[in-house]
């Protein structure tokens, strides 16, 4: 179905069930745009109809696409008619629901308008700090930052989800007047609308469309460990022996930043890391795993910065100049040196960057990947200034965390390894696909900073995402010796017990100096006293209890894209109450978590969502569902309320059941 006027033309067709994708373009629809819809769907039931008055309408499924004769767009359920959505003019005169203006140097600034309706709730849309989960009366900037992350998906309380498949820089306003998605500077206007029964059938169209996560390895759901980083390789296999000694399970612990010689090296510097395989084959003969930090960044004084400059592998800027940021260098005591930053939307680029990978790193045994900094994180802003293999800065800045990870989960896919995990500070649409486990950024270490966790993480599952973390204590601070910051590290940490990945990490005091030489402030488990340390084992033990069941909702979520810890509507849509709750979780369909936020809380309130008795696991009460309790919440616990009728011990190896906490 096509419309064309003297601004503008536009296409609509269908793009897999109950789905249609729409483009508007200046003069001319481009098929080589970068986007997450660049595999186009099998082919699907198709209605067309033409009116003699000039309308029409295209049907997929249960939506349906009406057309004015003005070329003005409606999208319908398809068998009661009722409206999802509704192009919406900007005046009465000009401009209409699609604008196009002229940017400097090439392309156009883009709009597109959509009516605003009182009742409707807006979710997905990455993960953010704003601490909301619903982005109804927001404006949230198209960009990528430290802890704002643009998956610019939004599933609509209305039956809809909307994808905006242009990674440009731009913002989208969920206004009370209008719903307007803007990009600063692209060649065409290109989004997909999806309709489904409920949301779970609306995430399962957008998987479909963008791309499926794989199955999250099950050793992946242990716990990961991290400071602010290990100084060298004896202390971080001391540590690891510690866990050990002490009969804790630890999956993973991390090799972080400043084991390079220089940024952009991608190997290890020998005088503080003198033998990684041996490092590699220890942690593994105590059923640990290296995670391994890889930053998208090269120093003009890497061994690599020449090669990737003289073979134009780097990000390049619109008048030649080679540095976009700057930052420490591990051989100058911390001293700041220009940086670029290496161009993934360039397959040689991350041929380039694998090559030195599997050298230095896979060849010695590392298999997780920790990419750091891969928004990537400069200052000031400059998108209009830069230039990408796949196009420019404005037009294409936000697809570059997505082909960071692609590279990396593509050339481990070859050497052989089966699911690459790759811990990443930012994503775009379709990230999923390759094994991209987000987590929220260097956030800080507040009561306040924990209760946003909550949304950010539901928000990032909302978005396609089922794999997230976050900073078990927050990042910036933290004194281990502080009885309140203990209590802090306690409630996040059994908040984090139920979430797809656990990870503790964080820049504790005493803060030192940024240097190669210095390594952060204690951020183990016996860090923070005997009796954060007790409870801290329990909920550790607890993780371990869960890990059949946590392993049968990544299964799940690779099948279905229903993320492993979902927002109370997700489960029970028909409840109106469960769509306004936003400081609980379900993890899976049968536990409902409830994260106490707020220093010196002992109880507190629960909403349990009606379709469902459920019980508190630690009193065994039993209530149906549909009212709000109060819940004890004394320090070792959280309240937590089991579905009747769940069987959480199901799945490969499970034992005798869960011991939740008493």
């Amino acid at each position: 179905m096509e419309y064309g006027d003297a601004e503008h033309v536009l296409r609509v067709e269908a793009w897999g069930p109950d789905s249609v994708r729409i483009r508007a373009a200046r003069h001319m629809i481009r098929e080589d745009l970068p986007g997450a819809l660049n595999t186009p769907p099998p082919p699907v039931a198709v209605e067309v109809h033409t009116a003699a008055d000039g309308t029409s309408s295209l049907t997929v499924g249960t939506l349906r696409v009406e057309m004015s004769a003005a070329g003005r767009l409606r999208f319908v359920h398809s068998t009661d008619g009722h409206e999802l959505l509704r192009e919406a003019d900007g005046h009465f005169a000009w401009p209409g629901p699609r604008q196009f203006t002229p940017s400097v140097g090439g392309g156009h600034r883009l709009e597109q308008r959509f009516a605003a309706h009182d009742d409707e709730r807006f979710y997905g849309l990455g993960q953010h700090s704003h601490g909301r989960l619903d982005h109804r009366n927001m404006v949230l900037d198209l960009v990528q930052r430290n802890g704002e992350v643009t998956i610019p998906f939004a599933l609509s309380s209305r039956g809809y989800g909307l994808l905006w498949n242009l990674p440009a820089v731009g913002r989208v306003e969920f206004a009370a007047n209008q719903t307007r998605w803007v990009a600063d500077s692209a060649e065409q206007i290109d989004y997909w609308v999806t309709a489904a029964p409920d949301p779970a059938g609306i995430l399962a169209h957008y998987a479909d469309a963008t791309g499926h996560a794989p199955v999250l390895p099950e050793w992946a759901l242990g716990l990961w460990q991290s400071r602010l980083r290990y100084r060298d390789q004896a202390e971080l296999l001391a540590t690891a022996r510690e866990y050990d000694r002490r009969k804790l399970p630890l999956s993973v612990i991390a090799v972080d930043y400043f084991h390079w010689p220089h940024l952009g090296d991608w190997r290890f510097d020998p005088a503080d890391w003198p033998d990684p395989a041996a490092m590699v084959a220890e942690l593994e003969s105590m059923g640990m795993r290296p995670l391994l930090s890889v930053w998208p960044s090269v120093s003009v004084l890497s061994e690599n910065y020449t090669t990737m400059r003289d073979e134009r592998l780097l990000v390049g800027t619109a008048q030649g100049q080679p540095f976009q940021h700057v930052f420490p260098d591990a051989s100058l005591n911390g001293e700041p040196l220009p940086v670029a930053f290496y161009d993934p939307t360039d397959p040689r680029a991350r041929d380039f960057l694998w090559s030195r990978l599997k050298r230095n790193y896979h060849d010695a045994g590392f298999r997780v990947w920790w990419l750091d900094a891969c928004e990537p994180e400069m200052f000031p802003e400059q998108f209009a200034h830069l230039r990408y293999a796949a196009g420019p800065g404005p037009a294409v800045a936000n697809l570059y965390p997505r082909e960071h990870v692609r590279g990396v989960y593509e050339h481990a896919r070859a050497e052989g390894d089966d699911v690459p995990v790759s811990l990443v500070r930012s994503a775009w649409a379709g990230s999923q696909a390759y094994g991209a486990a987000l987590w929220s950024g260097d956030i800080p270490a507040t009561f306040d900073a924990l209760a946003a966790q909550i949304r950010a993480g539901l928000s990032a599952g909302l978005s396609g995402i089922p794999w997230w973390t976050t900073d078990i204590g927050g990042f910036h601070g933290g004194d281990p010796d502080d009885p309140d910051y203990r209590e802090l590290l306690v409630r996040w940490f059994q908040f984090a017990v139920f979430c797809p990945l656990l990870r503790m990490h964080g820049h504790r005091e005493p803060r030192e100096g940024f240097s190669a030489g210095h390594s952060g402030g204690p951020n183990e488990l016996w860090s923070y006293g005997s009796q954060a340390y007790d409870i801290l084992v329990r909920q550790l033990q607890l993780r371990e209890d869960l890990r059949p069941y946590l392993h049968g909702l990544a299964v799940d979520a690779a099948h279905t894209g229903t993320p492993m810890i979902r927002p109370l509507f997700l489960g029970h849509p028909d409840d109106p109450r469960a769509w306004e709750v936003e400081d609980q979780l379900l993890c899976g369909p049968d536990v409902l978590v409830a994260p106490v936020t707020r220093l010196g809380d002992r109880s507190r309130t629960v909403y349990l969502p009606a379709g469902s008795d459920w019980t508190d696991v630690a009193t065994g009460t039993t209530h149906a569902g549909g009212v709000t309790v109060l819940a004890e919440a004394p320090l070792h616990r959280i309240p937590v309320f089991i579905r009747r009728g769940a069987d959480l011990g199901a799945g490969p190896g499970a034992g005798p059941g869960v011991a939740f906490p008493h």
